[in-house]
């Protein structure tokens, strides 16, 4: 049974190959960023090999707990993939369910991205059941959808900003689907642009102005999980966004939720608060985003993750307990 479980992760696992930045064309910065993405692409790989690997959720769960502290997040990010990918050929879901209990629960932010990457590889048909999942975070599966494919369809999907992409689920308002799957192109861009600010803003800037907010949501989150960068450069970063610095720094502050809740909290995420979130420290980051999670969902047009987001965005950006690093 080993053997055949070692051999479903060899055929079911993508090549390593597929996250290096010159197998995708993007634009590399230094040696040191390109390290740290493409660690995280095979930290990445590495859950995702777990999930489909282990003999039960909770030996899969034990393997994503030795992957690093700073790269774990992404671990669970694939394994959530991963147990997805299992689930469409087994027709189960406990290997996800299994995931996202106990320990999983720390990282269910970074699982219910992953599951929007294996949305993006899997026939309509064989999709999850997302009206099971959280009603509040499922947009976060819209999210990892847009980033695999402006990842993986870099041209289509970043370099052709005039393309149109008609997308329609069963988790909310397809109204406001294209905005969080811009989500996640967003935070994709922060890897295409190979963490640099400049061709980041590049980037987002060739978008029509009605997508700008929710671009720099995501790269605000990238840059401040993922990181490799500078004081100097997330300041820059923070000068690009002019009117979107709201956007930006909630998807900063919502990346400090996603790292304190999983007890990975880096020195970079120390940063990245001090500057984009008001000096608050990742914590108190967090605090503002646990403090204004909506209590229920209201039905209509504009889902409760969007008043979400828009609460966190007014309060991070309202006067901050200490100017001390903040962007001006």
């Amino acid at each position: 049974m080993s053997m055949l479980r070692a051999l479903r992760r060899r055929i079911l696992t993508p090549s390593v190959r597929e996250t290096q930045l010159e197998t995708r064309g993007f634009h590399i910065k230094d040696a040191e960023a390109k390290h740290q993405l493409e660690t995280v692409g095979t930290s990445f790989l590495q859950g995702y090999a777990y999930a489909v690997e282990a003999r039960s959720a909770s030996q899969a769960v034990d393997w994503l707990e030795t992957v690093p502290r700073a790269f774990r997040g992404f671990a669970y990010e694939g394994a959530g993939m991963g147990a997805v990918m299992l689930g469409s050929l087994t027709g189960s879901s406990r290997r996800l369910t299994g995931i996202l209990e106990g320990e999983g629960q720390r990282h269910n932010y970074m699982i219910y991205v992953g599951i929007g990457w294996a949305m993006a590889r899997l026939p309509k048909f064989l999709w999850p059941d997302v009206t099971a999942t959280d009603p509040v975070l499922r947009w976060l599966i819209l999210d990892g959808y847009g980033f695999h494919q402006a990842y993986f369809k870099t041209d289509s999907y970043v370099r052709n900003p005039a393309a149109e992409h008609p997308f329609t689920w069963k988790g909310g308002p397809d109204a406001y689907s294209a905005r969080a799957i811009d989500q996640g192109i967003g935070r994709a861009m922060w890897f295409v642009g190979g963490t640099d600010p400049d061709v980041v803003a590049d980037l987002i800037g060739t978008f029509p102005e009605h997508r700008h907010a929710d671009l720099y949501a995501g790269a605000g989150l990238a840059c401040t999980y993922a990181g490799s960068v500078d004081g100097d450069e997330l300041r820059r970063f923070a000068k690009h966004a002019g009117d979107h610095l709201p956007s930006l720094v909630q998807g900063s502050a919502f990346a400090c939720e996603a790292r304190e809740r999983a007890g990975t909290t880096t020195a970079h995420t120390h940063l990245a608060a001090q500057i984009l979130c008001g000096g608050r420290t990742p914590a108190e980051a967090a605090q503002v985003c646990t403090d204004a999670r909506p209590a229920t969902c209201a039905g209509g047009e504009t889902p409760a993750f969007e008043t979400w987001r828009q609460q966190i965005a007014a309060t991070i950006s309202s006067i901050p307990p200490t100017q001390k690093g903040a962007v001006a």
